[in-house]
């Protein structure tokens, strides 16, 4: 594997789509509105990117370290399992990313809100601070909260209340209601992805002591959890397309809900635990999509 490709794996792309579908839903929102502007949207965007590529490699230096990605884990093999990236070299990579997502965080925040609104910035400084902390902490450190069951709580307040509720406030500098169920529709799908990975790896990751949410819950616990997860947030987006239904073009993001009911359908039907791996992609590109669609459809 020569050197470019060992660290585009590591930086696990496939990731990157569901990470900025809060933005993209959010902007979307704030351009409803008149408030967009596409300069703090392309800093959003990247500084977004930075943050999930530094915890993609902080969990799999964690993860590594610990020896919890080994030979009985079912995943995708990761850099440090394979050797291909040394502890040095990956710790090193994180020390290089997080300085990146300062120096990117500082200019989102100066684009964004200028000398006008101090507070507001101070806020989002302190915001991207513990976004930065907790894209480390993850798997990182003797105290590591995705060891102690609270992975899905992190995941749910970033991919889904600070993505969307927050990059409608780096536009418009004040909360808005509007953002409020699809903050919360998004954050639910995106933990049910949090949530498909952990049922996936629950074996080894009992294993090798790391309790998740789906490890303290049980197999059979953790599926039900799942389909709570995805009902409710189709739910709560029926709920916003009602209450801010103009034209039927608005509610075409229902297309999205075909492939989430498949979804579930292949979730309750799987038995071996390998099963559950191709159905993360689906489930992460299905909550794109409906960022996407819910975005558009206001729009229209």
């Amino acid at each position: 594997m020569n050197n470019t490709k060992k660290w585009l794996s590591a930086m696990r792309l496939r990731t990157l789509p569901l990470s900025i579908s809060g933005i993209i839903l959010g902007s979307c929102l704030a351009k409803l509105n008149g408030f967009f502007d596409i300069t703090i949207f392309v800093f959003a965007i990247l500084t977004t990117l930075s943050f999930q590529i530094l915890s993609n490699l902080a969990n799999d230096y964690g993860d590594g370290v610990k020896g919890t990605d080994n030979d009985d884990r079912i995943g995708p093999t990761r850099a440090l399992q394979s050797g291909a990236i040394t502890q040095k070299q990956m710790y090193n990579a994180i020390r290089f990313n997080v300085i990146v997502s300062i120096i990117l965080t500082i200019i989102l925040i100066y684009v964004s809100f200028g000398a006008d609104s101090v507070l507001l910035g101070i806020l989002f400084l302190i915001i991207a601070g513990f976004s930065i902390y907790a894209a480390i902490k993850y798997t990182v450190g003797d105290n590591a909260y995705g060891y102690k069951g609270k992975g899905d709580i992190f995941v749910f307040v970033f991919f889904g209340l600070i993505s969307v509720i927050g990059s409608y406030m780096l536009y418009a500098k004040h909360v808005d209601v509007i953002t409020l169920l699809p903050a919360i529709s998004i954050g639910l799908l995106s933990t049910a992805v949090l949530n498909l990975n952990n049922m996936r790896d629950i074996v080894s990751d009992k294993t090798s002591n790391k309790i998740t949410l789906a490890v303290k819950l049980g197999a059979v616990k953790a599926k039900q959890y799942h389909y709570v997860l995805i009902i409710t947030a189709i739910i709560l987006t029926v709920v916003f397309g009602l209450i801010y239904y103009k034209t039927p073009f608005n509610l075409i993001y229902f297309i999205a809900y075909l492939p989430l009911l498949l979804h579930l359908k292949k979730v309750n039907a799987v038995t071996n635990l390998k099963d559950f791996d191709p159905e993360l992609k689906k489930l992460a590109l299905t909550t794109v999509l409906l960022s996407i669609l819910i975005g558009i459809g206001q729009l229209l």
